[in-house]
């Protein structure tokens, strides 16, 4: 094993639509935006990661910021191709120029296409994979959180990124019943663009509606640990001239609630198709809430609230998709039933 590990290199991707982790041996090796800066003129990488993300929105005409991923899957496959790559390359930076071969596993949405699954395996392959495999988010999400996946007993998993929100009963290590919806972080950024466009009359990029998200972001219009408000600066569409707008998080969660009400809808199409013996260990156990979404203030209390079922956030919910995955890497003699 000591031999083989040498030349193989195994790698855990959760390949998402906002941010892609990788794990390594155990340890979180990249945690980055999923997004890369590309010379228009060549073609050539010139930031990945981070740095893209400061680029975003700022760039000259020669520089293009690509996220190469929309609603969970691949929407441009060469800038994808060049974005595993260049991330790959930064856990290799300071090896020795011997590349070890690679064996990646990545998590896919739930609802993929045949299509879909093939983008994202030869991305993989084309960034260097010589053993590729999948796994379903859902799956990965209940392995990180420290599911017993394979008893047989039913346990619900909402799973909100930035591109999908994936809900899904897993029993006797496999998907009973899922969807996948295509509202998440994502549609949540450009619903608070939107309303502050027709509200306040201000324009504002996908950088600063993202961190009024994550300042004031909420999904109930009263918490009992309100945050402070989020002042906002911009032009004046009428006007163009410089204004300055306070933002409470009651706005945000007027804003959003089109969008939650949607995955609310997704939750309960699934719950409809539960087999009565996994609806009752859901109603007794409830539902794990993971992804970035999870951190939504209020989230966890509004949906308990409208659907009458518990549901926990999830300790580290940014992270549970990728644990998972990495659980699913080491042990993948057990878990190929899973894999794709």
């Amino acid at each position: 094993m000591g031999l083989f590990s040498f030349f193989t290199q195994e790698l855990a991707i959760d390949l998402g639509t906002a941010n892609t982790v990788i794990i390594h041996n155990d340890r979180i090796v990249v945690d980055e935006p999923s997004i890369v800066a590309i010379d228009q003129n060549n073609g050539k990488l010139i930031a990945v990661g981070e740095p893209a993300r400061q680029m975003h929105g700022k760039t000259p005409e020669n520089i293009k910021t690509v996220r190469p991923l929309r609603d969970g899957v691949i929407a441009d496959f060469n800038a994808a191709e060049q974005m595993i790559r260049g991330m790959i390359r930064k856990i290799n930076a300071s090896k020795s120029i011997f590349r070890p071969s690679l064996r990646i596993v990545v998590c896919i949405p739930s609802g993929s296409t045949e299509v879909e699954i093939r983008a994202v395996r030869d991305s993989s392959e084309h960034a260097g994979g010589q053993d590729v495999y999948m796994i379903y988010e859902p799956m990965a999400a209940a392995l990180g959180i420290g599911i017993d996946v394979e008893a047989p007993e039913g346990c619900m998993v909402l799973d909100i990124g930035g591109g999908t929100a994936e809900v899904a009963v897993i029993a006797l290590g496999g998907i009973v019943c899922n969807k996948s919806v295509r509202i998440a972080g994502d549609v949540f950024t450009a619903d608070i663009q939107a309303y502050m466009r027709h509200q306040h009359n201000i324009k504002i990029g996908e950088r600063t509606a993202e961190d009024i998200k994550i300042n004031v972001g909420s999904a109930i219009a009263e918490l009992d640990n309100p945050p402070e408000n989020y002042t906002v600066r911009g032009p004046n569409l009428m006007t163009a001239l410089p204004i300055e707008v306070p933002i409470s998080y009651q706005e945000v969660a007027f804003s959003l609630d089109r969008s939650i009400s949607k995955i609310e809808s997704g939750v309960l199409g699934v719950l409809e198709q539960t087999p009565p013996e996994l609806y009752a260990d859901i109603v007794l156990k409830g539902v794990y809430l993971t992804g970035g979404g999870a951190l939504l203030r209020g989230l966890d209390q509004r949906l308990s609230e409208k659907i009458n079922i518990p549901f926990h956030v999830v300790e580290d919910p940014l992270h549970a998709v990728a644990r998972g995955t990495s659980i699913a890497l080491k042990n993948i003699e057990n878990f190929s039933f899973l894999m794709r």
